[in-house]
């Protein structure tokens, strides 16, 4: 049996919590639920990503960085096939279920589903779990363009990796979350969110070839503030347009004999545009052009051109917004208030999967209070939603904590 805790002497998860003592409340809650210390305890970071938005489904480029907000799980071993879960963050719930059984997802909650698909994931990738005790902790803003799911999927199958010695490779940890996600939780995202949650690296962003997964560090500018103002427009990928998005993107290749709009290139296109339905056009013109602003904004990220930062990220909005029609008005008030402060001393845009969330911003140090001050004197007038700004530290990706 899940031992019932008093919830009164837990806290739920504040954003920019630190690590430690994001641990010490794990660590309690694992130890009231289950009666014991845990054997393991892994980490995974949320992520945003600078440029290259829906074209990690299209086997295109992207740049994401991991940041430092995080999720943890602690594990230790059973000897059944018993998986029990408690999600602190949750109101304390608990899941349990016998990995012996066909597992299906839960019809009411969300939560559950990204663990339990975690575990269907590694068997059918042929790894074998046994049965596990699992805490789940975390401070990355949910609904909000972070991935707060990769970081859990992915800080569950690192942590029941070690705690089995199972020998996963990284890039294998990172395509378990996206099974998970894709087959069990049915939202048809990319690789990007896993991969940069395993991958990351302190400092730097990382180019990712969505194709072979290499991936290359891109150093951070020196001086610039990484600031992700979320919206407060709620939004939910499952349920919005994102799966429709992927459709048009893959009929959009298979009108044009490629293998995927990775291949594709402008003029291909242009020259299709008669014979093609106009939505699927506009899809495919925003991720082939976005993944050569992705390229081009990894050489001029490391070579600190804030003037070329500027201008693609500028650009990467527009095609999100006419082309790919995933921006919403708050997010367009967002941009264009940070935009009217930093000119082409650096660069915002939306980021995530889109209806809502998050913008990124890359704003010299000298002029994030301004930034910080237009914000909030124009947003919440302008759309009576009150922003969170979070100012991130591009940090490594996944691995364990001591206990």
């Amino acid at each position: 049996m899940i031992n019932t805790i008093d919830r009164d002497n837990f806290h739920p998860a504040a954003p920019g919590e630190r690590v430690t003592s994001l641990q010490q409340r794990l660590t309690s809650a694992f130890a009231a639920t289950f009666g014991r210390a845990p054997d393991v305890i892994a980490r995974a970071p949320g992520r945003v990503n600078l440029i290259g938005e829906h074209t990690d489904y299209n086997d295109g480029f992207v740049l994401p960085c991991a940041v430092d907000f995080q999720t943890l799980v602690a594990a230790a071993r059973r000897t059944d096939n018993q998986v029990r879960v408690v999600a602190a963050d949750q109101q304390f719930q608990t899941d349990e279920f016998d990995l012996a059984a066909p597992l299906v997802p839960d019809p009411v909650r969300t939560w559950p589903n990204y663990i339990r698909g975690v575990l269907v994931a590694m068997q059918a990738m042929g790894f074998e779990p046994g049965g596990a005790d699992l805490a789940v902790a975390g401070n990355v803003p949910q609904g909000a363009g972070l991935s707060s799911s990769a970081s859990l999927e992915v800080a569950t199958a690192q942590a029941l990796n070690s705690l089995f010695n199972l020998g996963i490779p990284a890039s294998d940890l990172a395509r378990i979350g996206q099974l998970a996600e894709n087959d069990f939780v049915g939202c048809s995202c990319g690789i990007m969110d896993q991969m940069i949650s395993v991958a990351g690296v302190s400092g730097h962003a990382l180019l990712l070839d969505c194709r072979s997964l290499a991936t290359t560090p891109v150093p951070m500018p020196a001086g610039a503030s990484l600031l992700i103002i979320n919206s407060h427009k709620q939004r939910g990928l499952v349920d919005s347009a994102y799966n429709e998005r992927r459709q048009q993107c893959e009929l959009a290749a298979r009108s044009l004999e490629v293998d995927a709009l990775r291949d594709a290139t402008l003029d291909q296109l242009n020259a299709a545009a008669g014979a093609m339905d106009p939505t699927v056009f506009k899809r495919a013109r925003h991720v082939i052009t976005e993944n050569d602003r992705t390229r081009r904004m990894a050489s001029a990220l490391g070579r600190a051109d804030f003037g070329l930062i500027s201008q693609l990220m500028s650009d990467s909005h527009v095609s999100m917004k006419n082309d790919f029609e995933i921006t919403v008005p708050e997010i367009d008030i967002l941009v264009n208030l940070v935009a009217s402060v930093i000119g082409n001393a650096g660069g915002v845009r939306m980021t995530g999967g889109g209806f809502g969330g998050c913008v990124v911003a890359l704003v010299p140090g000298s002029l994030e209070a301004d930034v910080l001050q237009a914000v909030s004197s124009g947003y919440e007038s302008a759309t009576g939603l009150t922003e969170t700004v979070y100012r991130c530290q591009p940090t490594a990706g996944a691995g364990l904590l001591p206990i």
